[in-house]
C-alpha cells in the first residue's frame, strides 16, 4: 500500500485486510514501513488529523523475517522482538521485497483468554418493531444466523468460553435457541433480570469474577481484537476500559472564532471528531462490589463514580468494523454487510 494515503484511507483499507496490519512499499515492492491498527489506536488517542499521510504515524523499521522462513523460525522472531511480542511478521526477499506475511494466529494455537464475559440481552428492541414484537433482538437473523451467534463466534475465536447472558425480554426463547452453549463452542450461563436493571445493574446479579470481565451490548456486532483489549487495559493498569469509536462530523457552515466581539480566525465548514462509547468494556473484579443490587445502574453511571473516586478509566479505540443494530437503517447495513462479506474477517 502506498505510503501517501491519508490516515482516513488507510483505515478503511486496514479494516478490509482484517488482519490488523498494512505494509507500506515503494512502487517495487520494497518494504517502507508497517501500519498496525495499534498505531491508528495511538492516533486516534491523541487527536491527530486523518487527512496525514499514514506514513507519518507507520512503524518505518519494522520487525522483520529473511526469505526463506519455517513457521518455527517465524514465531521465535515474533516472541522475541527488541521490545514487545507481536502478531505479523513481513518476510522480505534479498531485495528487500516483500515476499510474504506471517501471522501469529497461522503457526500457533491461541490460547484461551484469562477472561469471563457477559452478553447484555436483555433489552426489548423497540426500535426495532415490528421485527421484535415476537422474537428477541439476539434472535434476529443477520445473514444466515441470528445476531447473537455472531457474538459467541467472535468470543470463541477470541479464546473466550465462560460466557454470561443477561436476559429479561422473551428470555426463554434466547434460552432455548443457545441452551448450555455447547453447540457453539461456549460454556452459557443465563441471568434473567425481573426488571431492567440498566446496562451495568444487571451485573449485580453475576458472581463476581476472578479475573478480568468483558461486557459487550448484545446487539452489536464487531470484530474488535480482544486480546489487543485485553494487553491495553493491562498496560494502563485500567480499573475499567471502555471501547470507544471515533465520530466526525462537519459543520455545514463556516465557523468564526471569537474573542470578545473581535473575530480572530473563520474556518470554512470545518470537520470535528468526538469518542464515543462503542458498548464494550473491561472490568477489573473489584468493580464489582460498586454495583448497586436491584436497582437500575447504568455503566455511564458506574464510570462517573470510579472518575469521581479517583480511580483509572481508560478509552480504547475500536478501528475494526463496528455496528450498533438499534434501528432498522442499522439493521439494513448489517445484513448488507454480511453480504458483502465485510464481517468474513
Amino acid at each position: 500500500m502506498p505510503s501517501e494515503l491519508s490516515i482516513a484511507e488507510a483505515l478503511v483499507a486496514l479494516e478490509g485486510a482484517g488482519v490488523g496490519i498494512l505494509l507500506l512499499c515503494d512502487g517495487d515492492g520494497r518494504l517502507q514501513g508497517t501500519l498496525t491498527d495499534g498505531d491508528i489506536r495511538r492516533a486516534i488517542l491523541r487527536g491527530a488529523s486523518f487527512e496525514e499521510p499514514c506514513r507519518t504515524i507507520a512503524n518505518a523499521a519494522p520487525l522483520v523475517g529473511q526469505a526463506p522462513l519455517t513457521d518455527a523460525e517465524a514465531l521465535h522472531q515474533m516472541d522475541h522482538g527488541k521490545h514487545f511480542v507481536i502478531d505479523h511478521l513481513p518476510v522480505l526477499d534479498d531485495q528487500g521485497r516483500v515476499v510474504d506475511l506471517i501471522l501469529r494466529s497461522d503457526v500457533s494455537l491461541l490460547a484461551e483468554l484469562p477472561l469471563s464475559a457477559v452478553i447484555m440481552a436483555g433489552g426489548a428492541g423497540s426500535r426495532l418493531r415490528p421485527l421484535t414484537d415476537d422474537t428477541p433482538k439476539p434472535l434476529l437473523p443477520v445473514g444466515d444466523r441470528p445476531l447473537m451467534e455472531h457474538i459467541l463466534e467472535q468470543l470463541r475465536q477470541a479464546g473466550i468460553r465462560q460466557v454470561n447472558v443477561t436476559t429479561h425480554y422473551l428470555s426463554e426463547k434466547i434460552v432455548k435457541h443457545f441452551g448450555d452453549g455447547r453447540a457453539f463452542g461456549v460454556d452459557l450461563t443465563y441471568v434473567t433480570e425481573d426488571r431492567p436493571l440498566g446496562t451495568a445493574g444487571s451485573l449485580s446479579l453475576l458472581s463476581a469474577a476472578t479475573g478480568p470481565l468483558l461486557v459487550i451490548n448484545g446487539d452489536i456486532l464487531t470484530r474488535v481484537d480482544f486480546r489487543a483489549m485485553l494487553a491495553f487495559h493491562r498496560e494502563h493498569a485500567a480499573d475499567l476500559t471502555v471501547a470507544v469509536r471515533r465520530y466526525a462530523f462537519q459543520v455545514p457552515y463556516g465557523v468564526l472564532e471569537c474573542e470578545g466581539p473581535y473575530v480572530r480566525a473563520v474556518r470554512e465548514k470545518p470537520e470535528f471528531s468526538v469518542l464515543t462509547n462503542a458498548g464494550i468494556y473491561l472490568l477489573e473484579p473489584a468493580i464489582h462490589a460498586l454495583i448497586p443490587s436491584g436497582t437500575r445502574f447504568d455503566m455511564t453511571d458506574l464510570i462517573q463514580q470510579l472518575l469521581d473516586n479517583g480511580r483509572s478509566v481508560v478509552s480504547f479505540p475500536v478501528v475494526e468494523y463496528w455496528m450498533d443494530i438499534g434501528q432498522h437503517a442499522d439493521y439494513d447495513q448489517a445484513q448488507a454487510d454480511v453480504k458483502s462479506g465485510r464481517l468474513a474477517h
